[in-house]
């Protein structure tokens, strides 16, 4: 399938509206995915012309809606978002991918990009924001937060980082792609088993990547590996366990985040 190319939208072309930019949404949480298009479908320029959940069916609304541009979030079940988007870019070059996560951008942001990713927006981004990362990707831009867009150019001068996170952050971020996959899904419950299902490998290659986790990691055994991923995925992704019940003038008030 070849992607059109996205053409100037919001004008008048030979007494013709002129299309809108078609966007394939892909999310595995209904709400969230919905409020997206919602959001998407009330632009002049924009129309949403496909949804999925899930890799497989993002691959066949792809098929079916052809959109310029996908909007895909990192985490979708057991599917690795940044294999799928290495995919993506190598059947349809002209294809634009914005990646979105709760996951801290320090570390994904440059892994999306280094897949083929046009653009990072983390979720806790204001709505406007995920606007001007879908034009500036169609005029051929690579969008990221301004914070991090500074920090990457502050580390082209050799400046050194203030501030910088230590310890966990700075190790973890020497995983692989792959590894970051199965590090994510130790600490979402899931043992070796279930992970070379999931993935269609062996046993013992998760094994293999179990092992090389646990020496960059600085890990002695299996359970300090099970116990440090679910920590991360508990600080990083998950909401919070404690606190998510507050009292004012004797009212509960339930308070939670998008994953």
């Amino acid at each position: 399938m070849e992607i059109p190319k996205p053409q100037a939208t919001g004008t008048i072309v030979s007494g013709k509206q002129a299309a809108k930019t078609r966007i394939l949404v892909v999310d595995e949480h209904p709400l969230l995915r919905h409020g997206i298009i919602a959001f998407i479908n009330c632009q002049p320029d924009m129309v949403v012309c496909g949804e999925a959940d899930c890799i497989p069916s993002a691959r066949i609304r792809l098929a079916e809606c052809e959109p310029h541009v996908v909007v895909i979030g990192l985490r979708l079940g057991t599917g690795d978002s940044l294999e799928f988007v290495k995919a993506l870019k190598a059947q349809h070059p002209g294809l634009r991918i914005i990646v979105y996560s709760a996951f801290e951008e320090t570390i994904f942001a440059e892994r999306a990009l280094r897949a083929g990713a046009n653009g990072y927006l983390m979720k806790k981004a204001i709505k406007e924001e995920l606007l001007a990362a879908i034009r500036d990707v169609l005029r051929g831009q690579i969008y990221v937060s301004r914070d991090l867009a500074l920090r990457a150019f502050e580390k082209s001068l050799e400046i050194p980082r203030q501030n910088r996170v230590s310890g966990n952050l700075s190790i973890i971020d020497y995983l692989s792609d792959r590894e970051m996959h199965v590090f994510q899904l130790i600490g979402s419950g899931l043992g070796t088993k279930k992970i070379a299902h999931e993935l269609n490998l062996s046993v013992k290659t998760i094994e293999t990547h179990r092992e090389g986790i646990k020496r960059k990691l600085g890990l002695s055994s299996g359970r300090q590996l099970v116990e440090r991923a679910i920590k991360y995925m508990e600080e990083n992704f998950l909401p919070p366990r404690k606190a998510e019940i507050s009292v004012v003038r004797k009212k509960k008030v339930v308070s939670f985040r998008a994953a």
